[in-house]
């Protein structure tokens, strides 16, 4: 076993091995991500829907680190891009009112993957503020775009493009504030035995 098993610095380096490993996690995340954002709920009152995929991009990049984490966010962006159905509701392309949140994806991506790479994703409360940055950083890059895409003042910004969604942000974040810390335990426990 390479040092890096036995002393991971996210869950994905407790799998050993090395590039196929890395691929396999990486196109693995993309799918991942891709099969969650198919779980959307469109919203009449703004063109963002309600989507499990800003839980699978934070779940993504804190559990495949900062490299892999972006690698699988920009493959999933990418593609979506160049014509794969996989964003909300089947739609691909770009330029669209909330592609800003899918540029915000991966940027988001990257800082979770490197927060939890320094045990952000360790604990129950540094998880918590782990997705809450995660979820900041989508918005900081989704709500303007959204405004200037439909010429909307920043105020009808955010209160179509992130108020809406905080309720849900809080069940997601709690959601991942019991796997990330919960995966830990179940690492720990196996390499104790």
């Amino acid at each position: 076993m390479t040092a890096i098993v036995d002393r991971p610095r996210v869950l994905a380096d407790v799998i050993p091995g090395g590039l196929v490993r890395d691929t396999a996690l990486v196109l693995g995340g993309a799918g991942f991500i891709g099969l969650l954002a198919q779980w959307a709920i469109p919203l009449g009152f703004t063109p963002v829907p309600l989507t499990l995929g800003t839980f699978a991009v934070l779940l993504t990049g804190a559990a495949l680190g900062t490299a892999r984490g972006l690698l699988s966010v920009g493959i999933y962006v990418v593609a979506g891009m160049a014509g794969m159905p996989w964003f909300a509701d089947r739609a691909s392309g770009w330029g669209f009112p909330s592609f800003g949140y899918l540029i915000g994806f991966v940027a988001a991506a990257g800082l979770v993957g490197a927060l939890a790479s320094r045990g952000g994703d360790r604990t129950v409360a540094k998880t918590i503020g782990l997705m809450v940055v995660g979820n900041l950083v989508i918005y900081a890059f989704g709500v303007p775009y959204l405004a200037a895409a439909l010429d909307w003042d920043l105020s009808t910004a955010i209160a179509k493009g992130a108020t809406p969604f905080l309720l849900g942000d809080a069940v997601k974040i709690v959601a991942a504030a019991g796997l990330l810390p919960g995966a830990w335990a179940v690492v720990r426990r196996v390499r104790d035995a």
